[in-house]
């Protein structure tokens, strides 16, 4: 296997999912203090999310407090509580080509913009005979970083 050619800089978000986003809302945004910073709605992807932030800058952690648009279709992004991780990733394509050759499994959809504006990708949560590595039951999602992420972490490297 050659050096991976990407860095993984930090959490970009955590995605969490119910049936009701108001009750994950309430604790999220009325205990805990976060800031609801927009919303996503696509049908396509059955999902009605509210983005809410912590932190600031390059810094700042997305938190998506998701609800299914309709909760009989797939996906199903309220049946498991934590959805996903995203990741932000230096160098997208580079790590998705490496990645892949390296056998990790990605989610049908390719590398796209998403809810943040931001291109993203999805590492499988199941492996399968041709790509053996995967989230073994986590989708993870990899998230471009924009420029001034990636110099805000070198600094601290």
């Amino acid at each position: 296997m050659s050096q991976r050619p990407f860095k993984v800089l930090g959490i970009q978000q955590i995605a969490i999912g119910g049936p009701d986003k108001m009750r994950l809302r309430k604790l999220w945004v009325d205990m805990l203090g976060l800031e609801i910073t927009g919303n996503f709605v696509s049908e396509r992807e059955n999902v009605d999310e509210d983005i809410a932030a912590m932190g600031s800058g390059p810094f700042k952690v997305e938190v998506d407090l998701m609800q299914p648009v309709d909760p009989d279709k797939k996906p199903a992004v309220h049946a498991t509580p934590l959805n996903h991780v995203g990741l932000w990733i230096d160098d997208l394509p580079t790590a998705v080509e490496w990645l892949s050759a390296n056998g990790v499994r990605f989610a049908p959809g390719g590398i796209r913009k998403g809810a943040a504006g931001f291109d993203i990708t999805f590492m499988h949560p199941k492996a399968n005979d041709e790509f053996p590595i995967a989230g073994e039951g986590v989708l993870i999602e990899l998230v471009q970083a924009p420029p001034a992420v990636v110099e805000a972490f070198a600094k601290l490297g």
